[in-house]
């Protein structure tokens, strides 16, 4: 059964426009999804009160892993690392506005969770999040 995605969706997948290596990053951390082979390094850059005022992503990833890590790159600048900490597999189906299959739900998500684990990082706060701790069941 194939999934059918959105031109918007296959238009960030081809071209993601946050997709390099940011320079002065008060955050980086790396993530793969061994499922699938997907390697994926995220680069944050923070303010004074934790808010996200930069984002890029580097790796090799698949189409979906891809266009959600980008849309939800862009859609996190702005908000507080606390914020993002809350979020979870709905709050990327609603970013990309479909569900993908179960097949690529951890695919999906990898940048949520390369995210969350960056800003966990960043805290000191011990915490190792995994595709648990993302996906909705």
């Amino acid at each position: 059964m194939s999934q059918v995605y959105t031109e918007t969706f296959l238009e960030y997948a081809k071209n993601p426009p946050n997709k390099g290596i940011l320079e002065d990053v008060t955050i980086r951390h790396f993530e793969e999804n061994r499922s699938c082979g997907d390697a994926l390094e995220v680069f944050l850059k923070l303010d004074d009160t934790g808010t996200i005022e930069d984002f890029s992503f580097e790796g090799n990833t698949a189409i979906v892993t891809t266009a959600c890590t980008s849309i939800f790159g862009e859609l996190i600048i702005g908000m507080n690392i606390s914020e993002i900490l809350t979020m979870d597999e709905k709050t990327v189906r609603e970013m990309i506005g479909f569900q993908v299959s179960s097949r690529r739900k951890q695919a999906s998500v990898l940048g949520l969770l390369a995210v969350r684990n960056a800003i966990h990082k960043y805290l000191q706060d011990g915490i190792v999040d995994d595709f648990s701790d993302v996906l909705s069941g």
